[in-house]
């Protein structure tokens, strides 16, 4: 599929075909090719946890607006951004110094990720919200590529979903993404208006 083509596909569908599956293999696939996203100096602050018990998404739809297609969709994804992706001792700023750094560059990189991303609790955020972001659009622009579809939610209690999963404090839940197969014979209307390329540059 062309990437004019998926853009034109992938859409927020809210109608999910709830007999059909998503393999474990390909969703595994789709999750590797969005972790190419661009990352702030490749420290990959963002982790998914995966909701496919029938029991798990009734709870989470119950914290997510009561929306049908949380159960309809076979896969809902709680997209994570790490507030503490930056600081050393984290697993992805180990794993990105280890292979990618000299240790001579250590205090310089330490240094460096502290003071943009940890120097207020809103820069934190920021990181995290950002980067999650990327990672997200990319799962959704991967998954459209292998087929399947999406719709990315913010309408739900962030605290309460948090609770229920027991997701740590350092992560921020930017979004669920519900994953599966539009219903057969879907009617989808055209997109919605958007921007032209002159109202998107502030003059």
């Amino acid at each position: 599929m062309e990437f004019n083509e998926i853009l034109e596909r992938r859409r927020a569908i809210n109608f999910f075909d709830p007999a059909r599956d998503v393999p474990e293999d390909l969703l595994r696939t789709v999750l590797a090719e969005a972790g190419q996203a661009p990352s702030s100096f490749n420290l990959q602050p963002w982790k998914v946890k995966i909701v496919r018990d029938p029991a798990r998404k009734a709870a989470l739809r119950a914290l997510a607006f009561d929306q049908p297609k949380v159960t309809e969709a076979p896969v809902v994804l709680i997209v994570l951004g790490d507030r503490a992706g930056w600081q050393e001792g984290n697993s992805t700023l180990e794993g990105h110094f280890e292979h990618n750094l000299k240790p001579e560059q250590r205090d310089w990189f330490i240094n460096t990720t502290k003071a943009l991303y940890g120097d207020t609790p809103d820069a934190s955020l920021a990181f995290a919200a950002k980067n999650a972001g990327l990672f997200a659009m990319s799962f959704m622009f991967a998954a459209c590529a292998h087929g399947l579809d999406t719709h990315p939610m913010d309408g739900f209690d962030r605290e309460a979903v948090r609770k229920e999963f027991g997701i740590p404090d350092n992560y921020w839940i930017p979004m669920l993404i519900a994953v599966g197969h539009r219903i057969p014979d879907l009617q989808v209307h055209p997109k919605a208006w958007r921007q032209s390329v002159d109202e998107m540059i502030l003059k």
